[in-house]
């Protein structure tokens, strides 16, 4: 019996001792089991807490008195010690307005302050919808290739554009290879240079057409111009692409009857998306509508807008489509502005419609854009449109080896141009000779 009781001890530590290795490790708690399903379908999780026990729980509780404390700064000590805080002293009164040291008015109290908000189209913003957005926007309407008079340039053979497809090769070779002491340049170079040398190659025509002398480039210029769409006042205005301008304006791409056409044309929306989405609301003080050139300029008619993305990190480039956008709007901007400058800021349909072209590249990837403006009523979306003409995505060339490729000890692609296509050269060349041919 006194063995049977030594041993009971022994015993139950034993299996205190393997009830603990069976736990080790798992987390243990006492009481019901958390409920691991969805929560039963009670009144109180479809439809909330009552009422009465709503407004009890968050009715507004007596605050307890507090005993304010000085706090203890470092202000005596004339430097700080840790523990103590840092003395906050009254706003200085220097005696005199500084301008340099003034916070200035606060926003609300400036005398040109509007409460209502414009949004503004610069030249950094990337629409969502693109082109059909743009559209929008300007009350336009979208063709398709390029207008009549554009086409009878590139049909016509009078014009030798034929002639220069070995200097433009020779332009890509000199913007991909020779202008360069890199391996492979990178396209903030190649792309400048390359359009540099098609307009270089341009100018040549002069001699045979002495109107197009009469032209000028303008860089870092700055342009202006607002507009009222559906209750939204929009501004289309800063830096934006090189602009060449011409002391004569392009003659009206389309005829009155194409243009009358355009009453049936019904705009396209995109429902839920509102159209100002990824434009920049601010509250504009001044609504301006500015072509960025002083009166008097003898270059005054705009002519063909140049864009370049000439950014290396693909990312910073934009996309074709809202490149597309980008040109559509400056475009229009450059138009209305021209045309407030000409008939007024009342809205009306314009006698002699303004024409601005717009030519975009990467360096290799070209856009091409010729837009109408018909009329400067844009408010709503009846009535007469303003018409844009569009050709997308054509290629200069597929690549540019800058470096041969090489499989299994075969030279696959030498060095060189590849697919090398002379008919985006020769709408380059025919949208620069419109207006004087």
């Amino acid at each position: 019996m006194a063995v049977a009781m030594a041993a009971g001890p022994v015993a139950l530590r034993r299996a205190g001792a393997a009830a603990r290795g069976l736990t080790r490790g798992i987390l243990t708690r006492a009481g019901r089991p958390r409920h691991r399903g969805p929560l039963p379908r009670t009144p109180w999780t479809t439809r909330g807490p009552p009422p009465e026990v709503l407004a009890r729980v968050v009715e507004r509780r007596p605050v307890r008195e507090q005993v304010e404390l000085d706090t203890i700064t470092c202000a005596g000590r004339q430097h700080h010690l840790p523990g103590l805080a840092w003395p906050r002293f009254p706003p200085w009164d220097r005696g005199w307005h500084d301008p340099w040291h003034s916070p200035g008015p606060r926003y609300e109290e400036m005398p040109l302050y509007k409460e209502r908000g414009c949004f503004i189209c610069h030249q950094r913003t990337r629409m969502l919808e693109g082109v059909r957005q743009a559209q929008w926007l300007t009350k336009t309407k979208l063709v398709e290739g390029l207008p009549p008079s554009v086409q009878s340039i590139l049909d016509n053979p009078a014009h030798g554009l034929e002639e220069h497809e070995e200097r433009v090769k020779d332009a890509i070779s000199h913007a991909r290879f020779w202008d360069t002491t890199e391996v492979a340049p990178k396209r903030e170079h190649f792309c400048p240079v390359l359009f540099e040398d098609l307009m270089h190659l341009c100018r040549l025509m002069s001699r045979k057409y002495p109107a197009l002398s009469k032209r000028m480039l303008a860089r870092n210029y700055r342009i202006a111009a607002t507009w009222e769409r559906e209750s939204t006042l929009l501004q289309v205005r800063g830096l934006n692409g090189i602009l060449m301008n011409s002391m004569a304006p392009i003659p009206p791409v389309a005829s009155k009857e194409e243009i009358l056409a355009t009453k049936e044309h019904v705009l396209e929306t995109f429902h839920p998306i509102l159209p100002t989405i990824d434009l920049q609301e601010v509250n504009v003080y001044k609504e301006l509508n500015d072509t960025g050139f002083r009166d008097g300029y003898p270059y005054s008619h705009p002519h063909t807008l140049f864009f370049l993305e000439s950014a290396n990190i693909c990312p910073d480039r934009f996309r074709p489509e809202q490149l597309r956008a980008k040109m559509l709007m400056f475009a229009f901007g450059n138009a209305l502005a021209k045309a407030k400058a000409l008939y007024g800021n009342d809205p009306k349909v314009l006698e002699q419609p303004i024409v601005v072209q717009s030519i975009g590249t990467d360096g290799q990837l070209f856009q091409f854009m010729v837009f109408q403006l018909n009329t400067t009523d844009l408010v709503s979306g009846d009535g007469i449109k303003n018409l844009v003409w569009i050709d997308s995505d054509q290629k200069l060339y597929e690549t540019a080896q800058c470096v041969p490729k090489i499989k299994k000890r075969v030279v696959v692609k030498p060095v060189g141009i590849h697919g090398f296509q002379p008919d985006t050269f020769k709408k380059f060349l025919a949208l620069y000779l419109h207006g004087t041919v």
